[in-house]
């Protein structure tokens, strides 16, 4: 299982950067047999996409790496390359996995799906300000555009009418992907996180996958995710 839930969640992650590709103002999708990249005036975003890449792929993301202008964030999911000679420096996250199950419902605040421009807008500073997303501002991070590909759902959690938390989910080929789950820090240890989880999780019946952060961990234990591989993410800030 794996090796398979492994891949499932490299091709979910290639599916939203596609989108954020032909969303986001300026990007450019670059594809290749080994890598899909998004180069863009705040980011160049690359994800490896297999464990084998060709000396071709590899020397194709070099060149990208070195022109770039913006921020860069390699993903390797299958953790085989080593990018320092790039000046890219490395961080490990686990890949998790959670298989189909019913969701408990329980009290405390709610998760909308979100389905206006308005809505998205407040979905986007949730993000870029808890997740965070540094450098992009309103509009360039999730655009109004982003609403109109079916396969990406945005989920907003308020608070006493205050955007408190939001996340992303992607649904492709039979299985889910969750990102950026974000609560903002004045509302942290209310619920919003798992409000936005179960939201998430019982709106549909495939497996969801995502890649977790050291605080986030405990979240995704709770709803039933097990880890299936260490992913390294090379990042290099813009100087």
């Amino acid at each position: 299982m794996t090796a398979s839930a492994l891949d499932l969640a490299t091709r979910n992650s290639a599916v939203l950067l596609e989108i954020l590709a032909r969303t986001r103002p300026g990007g450019v999708l670059v594809r290749r047999p080994g890598f899909r990249a998004l180069d863009g005036p705040r980011l160049l975003r690359v994800l490896l996409q297999t464990p084998d890449p060709a000396a071709e792929d590899m020397a194709e993301l070099g060149r990208l790496v070195a022109r770039a202008r913006a921020r860069v964030t390699v993903e390797d999911p299958y953790s085989v390359v080593d990018l320092e000679e790039w000046g890219l420096v490395p961080d490990r996250l686990p890949v998790m996995y959670r298989p189909p199950a019913p969701v408990r419902a329980a009290a405390g605040p709610a998760a909308v799906r979100v389905r206006t421009a308005e809505r998205l807008a407040d979905v986007e500073r949730v993000v870029v300000e808890g997740f965070p997303l540094p450098g992009f501002t309103t509009g360039e991070a999730i655009a109004p555009a982003l609403l109109e590909h079916s396969r990406v759902t945005p989920y907003l959690v308020e608070r006493d009418g205050v955007a408190a938390g939001a996340c992303l989910s992607v649904v492709a080929e039979g299985v889910g992907g969750v990102y950026w789950v974000t609560t903002l820090p004045e509302h942290r240890s209310r619920g919003v996180g798992k409000a936005l989880m179960r939201a998430v999780l019982a709106d549909s019946d495939v497996p969801y996958t995502l890649t977790a952060t050291e605080a986030g961990r405990p979240l995704y234990d709770a709803f039933g995710f097990t880890p299936v591989a260490t992913a390294t993410w090379w990042t290099k800030p813009l100087a």
